[in-house]
């Protein structure tokens, strides 16, 4: 790893229950870590399947006041139009095309790991898979949006990944990330990837977190993605 992630702790993992063939790699939310959801991942394990949580490292956000906090990039504001921290961001990217060569290192195979992640996590995912020529199985993306989208889709010109399979989520009653900025993240989504490999999810009531019912789609999105392999 390089850059800043040095100081970041070791991510927290969910082994498969048996030889692992697959893998997903998980990205929290802002001042979050991803130990809260190597548990929710634990809950709906799949037996092949690894799950890794990476914790971001800490740094000041301009959107709180400057705090230190756990962030993958920073952040200026949350709407369509706020300035972004351009160099943040595809350094934090670089990171994450790095822990997926890890795995590749490993044994799993790039087209066998889902990248995921939650809010701020959810954008690097979407924009680190939209910008990798590794190829993957899929993205999850939960109450997310898309980072540098005017960037796109010269962004994306040598991505390997536009079949790319997606299950984007979304609670309609989102105060931090609201729902239309989702359903905007959607639409451009679709101008880069194959639209009908785009599934969009919404959740009536929901805030900005995840609920039950949201947890059960997207294990079925990863059972259906990252099926067993004959030789396991």
């Amino acid at each position: 790893m390089c850059g800043n992630n040095m100081s970041a702790p070791l991510p927290a993992i969910v082994p498969a229950a048996r030889k692992a063939t697959a893998a997903v790699i998980f990205l929290h939310g802002l001042g979050d870590t991803g130990h809260g959801w190597a548990e929710a991942f634990a809950g709906i394990r799949i037996p092949h399947v690894k799950y890794i949580c990476p914790h971001a490292p800490i740094m000041p956000v301009t959107l709180n006041m400057r705090m230190n906090m756990p962030s993958w990039f920073d952040i200026y504001g949350l709407s369509p139009n706020a300035n972004e921290d351009e160099a943040g961001i595809k350094r934090a990217s670089e990171n994450i095309k790095a822990l997926i060569d890890q795995e590749v290192k490993n044994g799993i195979p790039s087209h066998r790991i889902i990248l995921g992640g939650f809010s701020q996590g959810g954008a690097l995912s979407l924009y680190t898979a939209l910008t990798t020529q590794q190829k993957l199985a899929g993205v999850v993306a939960l109450s997310c949006w898309l980072p540098l989208h005017k960037s796109f889709p010269q962004a994306a010109a040598n991505s390997a990944n536009k079949d790319m399979h997606v299950l984007q989520c979304h609670g309609d009653a989102d105060p931090l990330v609201p729902y239309a900025f989702g359903i905007q993240t959607a639409e451009k989504m679709k101008g880069l990837i194959n639209p009908a490999n785009i599934t969009f999810k919404s959740y009536r009531g929901l805030p900005h977190s995840a609920c039950p019912e949201e947890m059960v789609d997207v294990k079925r999105f990863i059972e259906k993605q990252l099926p067993p392999i004959s030789d396991e």
